[in-house]
């Protein structure tokens, strides 16, 4: 994979779900990996099942601490030299109605999901345009392209990421950077149980359509395809991919087909 031989690649959120398998599958190829997420334990779990670890660093990150950003894409950038492709994928996601939510969780899903990876991405960026060369791939959602109850603040989030990283693109493609953005459905990983109820407390439920989704194996493939063929952006999961092209020339009929679905 010529786009991915030896670069450094950065991946957030890889302790599990999709940022694991793609750790994973980006051990397999001639490259430098840093991990990161707020589990330091974890991260070192993943190394250790990645078919190397001489070229894996692991870098805890909370992404709820932007101040402490530039400290972090300076280490990062110090570990191997350089920093190439910046895998924005952590996050974390939400299952409440809007009349129940209370604004402090909508501010948690901003923080993390938004503000957090735009203070990420702000750090390293002249680290990308001093080298003429870098690669953001921001993991957002299907979330990010419509909408869906009982995610209202995650969808938000997401939303407002194609926005930011649209512009990014714009204003920075002189610079010979890029923006891949990757809009997953439903994956086979925690992210329901993980994802943050009315008051802010876990959801600690799977659900069914999260069950019945792709492997994170599969959609980490799908996540490499797209970056060596520097996509703008990718669509990965099931029939749910649909709902893009229906809020394109159908938004009426999506409207319909998602309240009769009244997937939680």
């Amino acid at each position: 994979m010529g786009s991915i031989h030896g670069k450094t690649i950065w991946i957030t959120g890889a302790s599990s779900g999709i940022g694991k398998s793609l750790a994973l599958a980006l051990s397999k190829y001639d490259c430098n990996l840093i991990l990161s997420s707020r589990r330091e334990e974890e991260l070192l779990e993943v190394k250790d099942l990645c078919d190397t670890s001489s070229n894996i660093s692991v870098l805890p990150l909370d992404l709820k601490d932007h101040k402490g950003m530039q400290a972090i894409a300076d280490k990062a950038v110090g570990l191997f030299g350089k920093v190439d492709i910046l895998v924005n994928n952590a996050g974390i996601s939400q299952r409440s109605l809007i009349k129940d939510t209370t604004l402090d969780v909508y501010q948690q899903l901003m923080d993390i999901n938004y503000l957090g990876t735009v203070a990420l991405s702000k750090a390293i960026l002249p680290h990308f345009m001093a080298n003429q060369s870098g690669h953001f791939v921001t993991v957002t959602s299907l979330m990010g392209k419509f909408g869906s109850p009982y995610r209202s603040g995650y969808c938000g989030a997401k939303h407002a990421l194609h926005g930011f990283f649209d512009v990014m693109r714009m204003e920075h493609e002189k610079d010979n950077i890029h923006v891949t953005m990757v809009c997953p459905g439903f994956v086979q990983t925690n992210v329901a149980k993980n994802a943050l109820t009315a008051d802010g407390s876990p959801q600690k439920e799977d659900d069914i359509a999260t069950q019945n989704g792709i492997s994170p194996e599969l959609a980490a493939q799908k996540i490499l395809n797209a970056i060596q063929r520097k996509k703008f952006e990718v669509y990965i999961g099931g029939k749910e991919v649909k709902g893009i092209y229906l809020k394109r020339f159908f938004p009426k009929l999506l409207h319909k087909v998602v309240l009769k679905s009244q997937v939680r």
